[in-house]
């Protein structure tokens, strides 16, 4: 089942932590930290990452909490000897978030731009309401086996229309958006699984995102409307390309491609001026 709950018990031991008090919630409210709620937990994500999972205890990933006590940027083989991993994340808060920001790929970082400037923190129009939403796969083939998750990118909600809309990121250099004329591009497959999974679990969606919103208006102590329907359809949004890949290959393989009709697609070069409303429409 698809699930996004956060108990009222929860929030309120969360929000006594002081991790959370002095170091996550300055950067979520700068917008550097992207919170998402989940079953009964929350993920803290940074420049793609999951930097800290909180579900009545913190945890990071331990290449993340590889942190030395050690001030210098560069270290002795003498000093290596007598350092220490360090045993507290606040203090190597810092440190913590350098690490995970080293391990993300290029589609997954360069959505923090998206995060940060349209995070439903900052309670805009258009907003980004969650991200990585993960479902369980629904189906198998020759190409594809059923376990694992489908997890689609971003979710979108629109205030004014009070719609949620998933979008999947795909690079320009990713193999899965490239096809000869008149092929399916593999992303055509993806995109429809995700339209499956929001067809099928609309109607969860749309309740579980109402309590989603519920746990982040008493957590922020936001005033955020709750979500009427879902678009039925995903979009796909390629980035990271220049004025003449633009013309060029993009143009003749994608925008103007047949072999895109039936995908819904949003194009632009770089993330960091992307407007939301743009990209909605």
């Amino acid at each position: 089942m698809f699930k996004r709950i956060l108990s009222s018990a929860l929030i309120a031991k969360l929000k006594e932590e002081t991790l959370f008090k002095k170091c996550l919630l300055p950067d979520i409210k700068n917008g550097d930290i992207f919170p998402a709620i989940r079953n009964k937990y929350i993920d803290f994500y940074y420049k793609g990452g999951c930097l800290f999972r909180y579900d009545g205890e913190f945890r990071t990933h331990i290449k993340y909490a590889s942190v030395l006590d050690h001030l210098k940027d560069y270290i002795s083989q003498n000093e290596l000897s007598k350092a220490h991993h360090t045993s507290n994340f606040i203090e190597a808060y810092s440190r913590i978030k350098e690490n995970c920001s080293l391990y993300s790929g290029i589609e997954r970082s360069s959505l923090w731009y998206i995060h940060k400037k349209y995070s439903y923190i900052n309670n805009p129009n258009i907003m980004v309401l969650d991200i990585e939403v993960s479902f369980a796969k629904e189906t198998k083939n020759e190409d594809e086996s059923k376990i694992g998750r489908d997890q689609i990118d971003l979710l979108i909600f629109n205030k004014k229309e009070k719609t949620l809309r998933f979008y999947e990121a795909k690079h320009f250099s990713n193999s899965e958006i490239w096809t000869k004329e008149g092929n399916e591009p593999k992303v055509q497959k993806q995109i429809d699984r995700y339209n499956s999974q929001i067809k099928n679990n609309e109607t969860e969606i749309i309740e579980e995102y109402s309590k989603y919103i519920d746990a982040l208006n008493s957590l922020f102590e936001l005033y955020l409307d709750k979500p009427d329907k879902v678009d039925k359809n995903a979009v796909l949004l390629i980035f990271g390309f220049d004025k003449d890949q633009l013309q060029g290959r993009l143009k003749n393989l994608i925008i103007d491609s047949l072999s895109f009709k039936t995908i819904k697609h949003y194009s632009i070069g770089n993330l960091k001026g992307l407007d939301i409303k743009n990209m909605w429409k």
